[in-house]
């Protein structure tokens, strides 16, 4: 397994794998990563200037062999539990963000609320908050 990530970066690295796993990163998905990454207390002191290097490094990661299990494990160990919600909600965040919930995204989420521990129910609440936000 790789080096261990910075709490920031596992943050990171969920969006990024979220909008990576449709193959394209939409405009939409990389405003509301920066968007966010400026916004949130979770990134509280992260400089914003290695949001690119990040993105790349955890690209790289994925593309490994079987990256997307090595890089979820990462993420997990990484970040304090406290945080597991936050990294699901993230992962919705950038999932809702161009308005269109694909195959593909529904399937990382239940990856990641599965290797996260999170329950059903938690997960709905943040689902359907996340809906409501990107309602027109």
């Amino acid at each position: 397994m790789s080096a261990s990530l910075s709490q920031h970066e596992a943050l990171v690295y969920v969006m990024v794998m979220m909008s990576a796993v449709d193959r394209s990163m939409s405009d939409d998905e990389f405003a509301r990563i920066g968007g966010l990454v400026r916004f949130l207390p979770a990134f509280d002191g992260f400089d914003e200037d290695r949001l690119i290097h990040i993105g790349r490094e955890c690209a790289a990661q994925l593309a490994a062999p079987e990256g997307l299990d090595v890089t979820l494990e990462m993420v997990r160990e990484s970040l304090p539990q406290r945080h597991y919600e936050t990294a699901y909600a993230l992962a919705v965040e950038i999932a809702a963000a161009d308005q269109r919930i694909r195959t593909e995204e529904i399937r990382l989420l239940q990856l990641l609320r599965d290797r996260l521990g999170l329950d059903k129910l938690t997960c709905a609440a943040i689902e359907r908050g996340a809906l409501a936000r990107f309602r027109r």
